[in-house]
């Protein structure tokens, strides 16, 4: 992405206009910002790839560990650079199902990330991304999440036919994460976008999560939408 790009391009790289509802939602639950004299909030990102996340969180005045399975530095450092939020961004090779911190940050998020861990059908290992979570985060903090959704029949369809990850992502439903995120002492859930996915290019997702805005979030179930976002405070 250029300098030029809209923030919502650069922070979600893909499937921008369906995943960047997440982020109004997000920016009201972040904690002030501390004075120029104090301690800036700690954050955490987890499946990183890219870094936009990070580069977000950097730009509120977070410090951030920007964290993937591997990689993430070689992986995620241009964009930093290129914003030039290097100071405020280290970088880590974290397992998100163990997370070597505890009562450490004021954020941690993610997106799309818990159905590829939770691969070959291992519901546990998702959960225990949440506890990991939870016990990384201060008392008080917030994680800022969102997830790709079992969705609808035409969905499951669509992706044994035409997703190459599809055999073994393990796709969550809205129940799950409630479950998953029990130990949180609230919980905030949106779901939102049925049409976008379908894009085979960023135009077309484009152009069709316009059509989940003008007519598919209102007619559809709510089960049958494949993002969820939201808050969950420890």
């Amino acid at each position: 992405m250029s300098a030029q790009s809209k923030p919502a391009e650069i922070y979600f790289q893909w499937d921008i206009r369906n995943w960047s509802k997440a982020l109004p939602c997000w920016e009201k639950a972040l904690p002030p910002a501390k004075p120029q004299t104090g301690a800036a909030p700690k954050a955490l990102e987890l499946g990183g790839r890219e870094g936009g996340l990070s580069l977000w969180l950097a730009q509120k005045g977070f410090q951030v560990i920007c964290s993937d399975l591997s990689g993430a530095e070689a992986t995620a450092s241009p964009l930093h650079r290129q914003h030039g939020v290097t100071a405020k961004i280290t970088y880590a090779d974290i397992d998100a199902s163990n997370i070597p911190f505890e009562n450490e940050f004021d954020v941690v998020v993610f997106k799309s990330i818990i159905g590829g861990i939770g691969r070959n059908n291992n519901k546990e290992i998702q959960r225990e991304v949440f506890a990991q979570i939870h016990k990384a985060l201060k008392p008080g903090g917030k994680l800022l999440f969102a997830e790709n959704l079992t969705a609808s029949p035409l969905h499951k369809f669509f992706r044994r036919r035409f997703t190459n990850w599809s055999g073994y992502w393990r796709y969550v439903t809205e129940a799950e994460l409630r479950e998953f995120m029990q130990p949180f002492s609230s919980v905030e859930i949106h779901t939102t976008g049925f049409a976008g996915t379908f894009g085979r290019s960023e135009k077309q997702k484009n152009f069709l999560a316009r059509t989940d805005e003008w007519l598919w979030n209102a007619v559809t179930p709510r089960s049958w939408k494949y993002i969820a976002y939201g808050v969950a405070v420890k």
